[in-house]
């Protein structure tokens, strides 16, 4: 299968401070260009590579490297696959977080505004919880909810009335037929920008994603071992909050906690107090660059 290239991936591997015979662990596979950049440091170490997308799994068959471990399954299980495989602590956790090119170009998944499909956008295709399910099925309150939160749409409440009012007569199945409900509430030549934000906001909603970034988030230091460090690549701003309030604060909201002494009660602390972005030649060559905000946390 062919996955996007590794935005920025020089700088991700250096954040890991790979130890050659350490442990690590890439949460998100994909086309394994992170996983075959690790091991290639690796010697007498170990990698556990993660991915619940079963496309991803015939990339992970490709790999012959006794180093190597494919995790069938969401990320958001990392302590139990580890346990399960005897690791009680790793020296570095690395996660490029978001929908790959893959999953975007495959029309059939319903992931892209270019192509008519099922509203589908499962990243485990073996998931009960589609994107025609939440269309369909959803109050709405509860649409207007996921279109404010995780899409970050205007007229979010609108949008979720005109939904549920258009599948009183007909449920809606199809990419399309979204699109034609999402036309009638946009901006003219701003129409491309709004589906993407609508599409972003269901896409979440299906995946559980970031409920699931904030279970690995916190499992992540759990298992990091003194020195190990959580490298972590977002592309939209809700997944960043996430990631630098959990580094920064050891939660994902609210004030920072002191103890007696005036010390952050935190299990990591930042490596980087300002995100890393790509630069203009790599933003030039990957177009996924753009948004993304590398972030690193050493466990304390």
């Amino acid at each position: 299968m062919s996955y996007h290239d590794p935005v920025m991936l020089a700088e991700c591997i250096d954040a890991l401070n790979i130890k050659p015979n350490g442990v690590y662990v890439d949460l998100t596979f994909g086309g394994g260009g992170h996983t075959k950049a690790i091991l290639a440091k690796l010697d007498g170490g170990r990698l556990f590579s993660f991915d619940q997308d079963q496309d991803a799994k015939a990339n992970a068959d490709a790999i012959s490297n006794e180093s190597f471990t494919f995790i069938e399954g969401n990320f958001r299980h990392l302590r139990r696959y580890l346990k399960m495989h005897g690791v009680k602590s790793v020296d570095g956790i690395l996660a490029d977080l978001g929908i790959s090119s893959h999953q975007i170009d495959a029309a059939e998944r319903g992931f892209s505004t270019r192509f008519d499909a099922e509203l589908d956008m499962r990243m485990d295709q073996s998931a009960s919880k589609s994107a025609r399910d939440v269309l369909n099925t959803y109050s709405q309150d509860e649409l207007h909810k996921i279109f404010g939160m995780y899409g970050e749409v205007k007229n979010a409440k609108t949008l979720a009335a005109a939904i549920v009012a258009r599948r009183t007569n007909t449920e809606i199945t199809t990419v399309n037929e979204l699109k034609e409900i999402l036309s009638k509430y946009t901006k003219r030549g701003k129409e491309n920008r709004y589906y993407a934000q609508v599409f972003q906001a269901i896409r979440i909603e299906v995946n559980e994603e970031l409920k699931a970034l904030e279970e690995a988030l916190e499992q992540s230091a759990e298992m990091l071992s003194e020195d190990g460090r959580l490298v972590v690549m977002s592309y939209h701003s809700l997944e960043d909050r996430l990631v630098k309030n959990f580094i920064a604060k050891g939660k994902m909201s609210g004030e920072v906690e002191k103890d007696f002494y005036g010390n952050v009660l935190r299990p990591l602390e930042p490596v980087n107090r300002k995100p890393i972005v790509a630069d203009d030649s790599e933003i030039e060559r990957n177009n996924r660059a753009r948004s993304a905000k590398l972030r690193i946390g050493r466990k304390i």
